[in-house]
């Protein structure tokens, strides 16, 4: 217990984060302040950056929001942005925040058909080949039109369901036992510790397959991952004109990942290659059995009600029926009217995944807002203009994909999406004859209910030219961003918040799965999907 002032507030301040962290915190935000009276805000903002990154490289010692919202709220006290500059940003990106909020919130309450999916995968298959790469192939699949964090919850609950019933059942446990230890295998004999083994192995390989499944799908469509549709949004992409732009690199991306994923399981390389022992799959499969019948015809309706939920979220989203957010929004009215939840307690839980993060991006929006104030980024993305052609685009990719491994990929394609599309604006602006402010023209351009070719009709024949060329380059460096955020991140735990979710889950320490054991799972995927990603990006766009 805390025996005075000073060391309750040592104890509270970041809660069980470890000391050095606290104090690493403590001295940014002492030295902040003489940073930017002794050198100016330029050489501040961009340790203030450093500081922000490794927040985010910590995440798991802290969850970036406390300790990089107080970086962000000093920044705003000592004068390196403005409130107002702030909101303009969150408001900018208000589409961005109703697919945190909604769309996240909407998916919770389709878990239950996407758990029966991935179960009677992983019940039914029997080739560790096949169920690879169902798993891989559906995480991809869903995360391309669904949220791939509950994604990667749906996935880490059927693990962990099966392997608490299994782990029961060799040890004489019964489910209502509410004190017991899964890690533990004391109690179990050598043969069935042998079991376990290979079904930590199992699981271990399942859950990476479909984590790196969840990366595949969401680096293809808008609402893919945060970024995407903070990427079209600025852009003024519909659903469709994202896929389509992004697939000359996705698509190849998954046709990789697809291939990596059945390679690494033949060779048996990076610790794959694990099987399923027979008689817990027999367990497994007699257990599932039991749940179907008591499911009843009322569980059944809710399937039902829930996959026809998944068909109209589906065809809202690749028709653009209305803004992303409000289709999750249709989604949570279609689902707890139907499905019964009509308790606010019941409502109220499926907001508890979605918030943090958004909560996490408005802060991001901060730091933005100080790199835009202080052209923290100016020469970085001059440079990077200044390079013509494929390697413009291959630079954007691998500057994106080096910065996305280390810290957080949403704060990463922030960051680059608005500093170039600020740079394309002064030069639409110095275009002559357009007859308005490049701000205007970008507006334009960029608006999702306005075909480009008819902006571009209305202005004199050489302006017009230069502008089409400039927004041509604009959309492919717009791709090189989303690319490299997405694909290359995959490298580490911090890139990836499925990855993140994966580690720090209940899941991970029964499965023995660890931040260095997912670096090394991540690895092939790493590097097949960054190569095929840069290769792609260089080639074809």
């Amino acid at each position: 217990m805390p025996r005075s002032y000073p060391h309750a507030f040592a104890r509270n301040f970041l809660g069980n984060a470890p000391l050095w962290y606290k104090l690493t915190i403590l001295l940014f935000l002492a030295v902040n302040p003489i940073l930017l009276s002794k050198y100016g805000p330029f050489i501040a903002g961009w340790v203030l950056i450093g500081q922000f990154i490794f927040t985010l490289a910590m995440a798991l010692k802290c969850y970036p929001l406390p300790a990089g919202g107080l970086l962000a709220i000093e920044a705003v006290f000592i004068g390196m942005t403005k409130p107002e500059t702030v909101y303009h940003e969150a408001l900018n990106n208000f589409e961005v925040i109703l697919l945190l909020i909604f769309m996240v919130a909407g998916i919770f309450f389709m878990k239950d058909f996407l758990r029966f999916t991935f179960t009677r995968i992983l019940v039914k298959v029997q080739s560790k080949y096949k169920i690879s790469l169902l798993f891989c192939f559906a995480g991809a699949f869903l995360s391309a039109f669904l949220d791939a964090l509950t994604v990667t919850a749906v996935i880490i609950a059927v693990a962990y369901g099966f392997y608490d019933i299994y782990h029961r059942y060799i040890s004489g446990k019964d489910s209502s036992a509410d004190v017991y230890d899964l890690s533990s295998d004391l109690a179990l004999k050598q043969t069935e510790q042998e079991e376990l083994k290979q079904f930590r192995g199992f699981l271990r390989n399942l859950m990476m397959h479909g984590a790196v499944g969840t990366a595949l799908g969401g680096v293809c469509t808008l609402v893919g991952e945060p970024q995407n549709l903070l990427i079209g949004s600025e852009m003024g992409w519909t659903f469709m004109t994202f896929f389509l732009k992004v697939a000359p690199v996705s698509l190849p991306v998954l046709a990789v990942g697809l291939g990596t994923c059945y390679y690494v399981e033949k060779k048996r390389w990076f610790t794959y290659g694990f099987e399923l022992p027979g008689n817990i799959r027999s367990h497994l499969l007699e257990t599932e059995t039991q749940r179907d019948a008591k499911r009843g015809f009322q569980g059944k309706m809710k399937l039902v009600i829930q996959a026809i939920a998944g068909l109209w979220l589906i065809g809202a989203l690749a028709f653009h029926l209305a803004a992303v957010g409000l289709i999750g929004l249709s989604v949570i009215v279609f689902l707890t009217a139907f499905n019964g939840l009509v308790e606010e307690h019941q409502i109220g839980k499926a907001f508890e995944e979605a918030l943090p993060f958004t909560a996490l991006l408005v802060v991001f929006f901060a730091i933005v807002a100080v790199i835009h104030d202080q052209h923290l980024f100016a020469p970085v993305i001059n440079y990077v203009l200044s390079l013509q052609g494929h390697a413009q685009l291959a630079a954007y990719y691998i500057a994106n994909g080096l910065l996305s491994a280390i810290s957080d990929n949403v704060f990463v394609a922030t960051v680059y999406i608005s500093e170039t599309k600020t740079h394309f604006v002064a030069m639409l602006g110095a275009i002559p004859d357009i007859g308005m402010t490049g701000e205007q023209l970008m507006d334009k351009l960029t608006d999702p209910h306005v075909a480009r070719k008819e902006v571009l009709a209305g202005l004199p024949q050489a302006a017009a030219e230069q502008a089409g060329a400039l927004m041509r380059q604009l959309d492919k460096l717009a791709v090189a961003i989303n690319t490299g955020t997405n694909i290359p991140s995959v490298a580490t735990p911090n890139g990836q918040a499925a990855f993140l979710f994966l580690l720090t889950s209940a899941l991970a320490p029964v499965i023995r799965l660890s931040y260095g054991r997912m670096v090394l799972l991540a690895l092939p995927y790493t590097i097949t999907m960054s190569l095929a990603g840069l290769a792609a990006t260089y080639l074809f766009l």
